[in-house]
């Protein structure tokens, strides 16, 4: 597994990440116990994995904890807490203030098991949300970095909701993010230009997400948006074959799957560091991580996908 420094943060780094919510939640939606979903975090460590994301929504910061708590010095850990109070609409305006969220976070802390967390995001903010963010929970970070409780400061956007990258293009303005979270994936390339490019200038840290959803797991989802993305004018009629959009990614020489293709998309993007994979599934994980680790796509793939996908910038793939 290689290892990639994250940005200015100068933390090392596995070039996947396990992300603990998402569908599976480690395994936790699907009736898993919990030393189920401990054993697929510790089978993550023993393939190489040292980068471990989960938040307080996941409801799996407990299972992360005792993963690691053997060996908390040789991982990262990155979490999140909304900006709302919890039990309200995460999309509306009702904030958490500064003291109730440094608050909460020391159960984040309780949760983990641990006495400091190294990167805590913000999660999920949209856009609107941002300048409030930006005058009341970052001093809250900043008080908490202070204390030592983390060591470095995160925000992850909205991406099923902000597919445009609105809010961190207004947050990369500002020099206090060492950590960013986006989505990218090959239906959706615009943190390329939108995200990535402010990123490498500041040598912020990049975690991805979306790498891998529904549209790229199944392939009447695929069909279904990419056809919906013809009928909007959004890709050209002629550039993708109807019945399967995708299939030319699986042709030999190229990838055995549209997610093995979809991996090794956003692990080679210049500016990409953490690809963000999750299941509860060991088996699966094993997959995931190969194709994680798997050379580029051939340059003439990365083209046409290029030339299709280049301007989408309207779905998440979800």
């Amino acid at each position: 597994m290689e290892r990639v420094t994250l940005g200015r943060t100068g933390l090392s780094v596995s070039v996947a990440g396990l992300g603990c919510g998402g569908h599976s939640r480690l395994g936790q939606s699907y009736g898993h116990s919990f030393e189920q979903s401990v054993s697929v975090v510790r089978a993550a460590m023993e393939a190489g994995v040292n980068f471990f994301d989960t938040a307080a929504s996941y409801r799996t910061e407990d299972i992360v904890g005792a993963a690691v708590r053997s060996c908390r010095d040789q991982v990262v850990i990155s979490s999140k807490l909304g900006v709302v109070r919890p039990g309200t609409d995460h999309l509306g305006q009702d904030y958490l203030s500064g003291a109730d969220f440094v608050k909460l976070v020391d159960k984040n802390l309780q949760r983990l098991g641990t006495d400091y967390i190294d990167i805590f995001h913000l999660h999920g903010v949209m856009p609107d949300q941002y300048e409030y963010c930006a005058s009341e929970l970052v001093p809250a970070l900043l008080k908490l970095r202070e204390q030592g409780k983390i060591r470095f400061l995160g925000l992850t956007e909205r991406f099923i909701y902000d597919t445009r990258h609105d809010m961190l293009q207004r947050a990369l303005k500002d020099a206090c993010w060492d950590v960013v979270m986006t989505g990218f994936n090959l239906l959706n390339p615009s943190a390329r230009r939108r995200v990535f490019a402010e990123t490498q200038a500041g040598n912020v840290g990049t975690l991805v997400m979306f790498a891998v959803r529904r549209a790229l797991s199944n392939p009447q989802a695929a069909r279904e948006i990419v056809n919906e993305l013809v009928r909007r004018d959004e890709i050209a009629e002629g550039s993708i074959d109807h019945s399967d959009p995708l299939g030319f990614l699986c042709r030999p020489g190229v990838a055995g799957s549209v997610v093995e293709a979809a991996y090794r998309f956003c692990r080679h993007e210049p500016g990409a560091h953490v690809v963000l994979t999750g299941t509860g599934s060991l088996s699966h994980l094993t997959e995931n991580l190969a194709s994680i680790v798997s050379p580029p796509l051939p340059a003439e793939v990365t083209q046409k996908l290029q030339d299709i996908f280049g301007s989408v910038d309207s779905v998440s793939g979800n």
